[in-house]
């Protein structure tokens, strides 16, 4: 069974997530780290658990989610996975940073490798599942711990809410459809770990999110 540590980090609090099994394994999803003492706490974190990095998530690289990815990656050299579709909006985040007041350093330089709906992440002796989910921005993924009953939704899906969509790249209708059919079909016991705010369950948002169920 794996263990999932949940950091709120930096101006916009962003959840960042650890996951790690019995062998010490782990990846980290959407590296939020904005300050120097961010950073500590995070890898000390690591340090003291004697935890192995085998690869960086992104479930989508508007600004906020990947503030810390220069410090991780300079650190431990984890491989880096996000969806095609994200490359672009990650190779202008220094220009998003100057305007949200973040300040990421050079990431054009950061190898990363693309990953699609269906890919598999295996790390120890678990597995995440990549799910592509756009519409909140180009290249959204959520990803699946199935083992776990566990879902991370990024800016998808949120406890009672979901992503906004008058972002560039966004696009409501096409969220509320990829929502349906790929993540609000999963079980009802899975946990929902979003990038934002309180966790949920599918069952809940099936029943209580007023985009899919309005009063």
């Amino acid at each position: 069974m794996a263990q999932i540590k949940c950091f709120v980090f930096n101006h916009i609090e962003v959840n960042t997530y650890l996951v790690y099994d019995e062998t010490l394994s782990c990846v980290v999803i959407d590296p939020g780290m904005e300050t120097a003492e961010e950073n500590e706490v995070f890898t000390s974190f690591i340090t003291h658990n004697n935890l192995k990095i085998k690869a960086v998530l992104l479930t989508h690289t508007h600004i906020d989610h990947i503030s810390g990815l220069r410090c991780l990656y300079d650190l431990y050299k984890a491989p880096v996975y996000l969806h095609e579709d994200a490359k672009k909006i990650l190779h202008q985040a220094e220009i998003y940073a100057s305007v949200m007041g973040f300040e990421t350093g050079n990431l054009e330089d950061i190898p990363v490798t693309t990953i699609d709906h269906g890919g598999i992440i295996t790390f120890g002796q678990s597995q995440i599942e990549a799910l592509f989910v756009p519409g909140h921005a180009a290249g959204s993924l959520c990803f699946c711990l199935h083992s776990d009953k566990a879902v991370f939704s990024g800016d998808a899906l949120f406890n009672r809410s979901i992503g906004r969509t008058d972002l560039p790249t966004g696009n409501f209708q096409q969220l509320l459809d990829n929502l349906r059919t790929k993540v609000l079909s999963l079980p009802d016991d899975y946990t929902v770990f979003p990038g934002h705010g309180p966790e949920t369950t599918i069952g809940y948002e099936k029943e209580h999110n007023p985009f899919f169920n309005p009063c």
